[in-house]
């Protein structure tokens, strides 16, 4: 059975402070045009290290846990163009979903270096300028070394967070068995032109901006590590012929339904697949060599 968007584990498990069994997490899918006419779109993603206790040696799209002060009442004084109500309607739960965007904007920062945010006159924040540049890397440095916060980043640089712009479209439940269980919302968003994203070279050692079928081709020709849920994203984005068409599509959406995956251990006691009871009906996916 397919489990809805309205389900919500105990506050202590979305935050972590008690229980670490399913943690809150979001995750952000960049697009940009392709810059020969004609060809589609690219999705930008990073390539986790094999020393990963999670996703180790996949291809992922930037993303992470939320965290407490995702939820601050500072950090959401920030936000322009989605209020409270409206992000809570979106993912179909009674508070609390702004932190969901929060940590989309914030991670895509943390792991990729592009900010989503605008100046007060609505102005896409660019890294243009070496000057710019190197003050957002420092930032950047900043926010993973637990030393500033998206809301004193935002402040300093009189930014707000047009999270109009981020669009909510899926939700994935890490299936039970697994040591770490995320319960993540996927959104979508236009990469921002005047900034290139990159990866950490701690947690993520290569990154590459990739057309979703390009990508899926790579990975059924065994040079391309996707775990399954990032594999059904691609196989989602792949559907649409341009950018446009995906982001007019993805802002319709309107109900969102989370997937739970069911894993199907093998006669050695690991997993050996795993089931996805999705809404247009269930599939089940080999696990072996497969990154988890």
């Amino acid at each position: 059975m397919t489990v809805r968007s309205s389900r919500r584990p105990p506050p202590c498990c979305r935050h972590g402070a008690h229980d670490m069994t399913l943690r809150d997490a979001a995750t952000v899918v960049l697009v940009r045009d392709t810059t020969e006419t004609g060809t589609g779109f690219e999705v930008f993603m990073l390539l986790r290290t094999v020393k990963s206790d999670f996703n180790a040696g996949a291809y992922v799209f930037p993303g992470g846990a939320v965290d407490r002060a995702d939820g601050g009442e500072r950090a959401q004084r920030l936000c322009s163009g989605l209020d409270a109500a409206q992000a809570n309607a979106r993912l179909g739960i009674d508070g609390g979903a702004l932190a969901f965007y929060l940590a989309a904007v914030r991670e895509c920062f943390e792991e990729a270096g592009v900010l989503l945010a605008a100046s007060a006159d609505g102005r896409i924040l660019s890294l243009h300028e070496a000057a710019t540049q190197q003050r957002f890397t420092d930032y950047r440095a900043a926010l993973n070394a637990g030393t500033l916060d998206l809301a004193d980043i935002c402040e300093r640089e009189h930014l707000c967070l047009p999270l109009d712009q981020v669009h909510y479209y899926s939700h994935w439940i890490t299936p039970e068995g697994m040591p770490r269980r995320y319960d993540t919302r996927f959104f979508l968003c236009r990469a921002p032109a005047g900034q290139e994203p990159l990866h950490d070279g701690q947690e993520t050692v290569d990154h590459c901006w990739v057309r979703p079928a390009d990508a899926l081709a790579r990975h059924a020709a065994g040079s391309f590590n996707l775990v399954p849920a990032t594999r059904k994203q691609l196989e989602f984005l792949a559907r649409f012929a341009d950018s446009d068409s995906l982001l007019r599509h993805v802002a319709a959406i309107e109900r969102v339904p989370a997937i739970l995956p069911i894993l199907i251990m093998g006669s050695d006691g690991r997993p050996e697949r795993v089931r996805l009871p999705l809404p247009e009906g269930d599939e089940e996916i080999d696990l072996r060599g497969v990154p988890l």
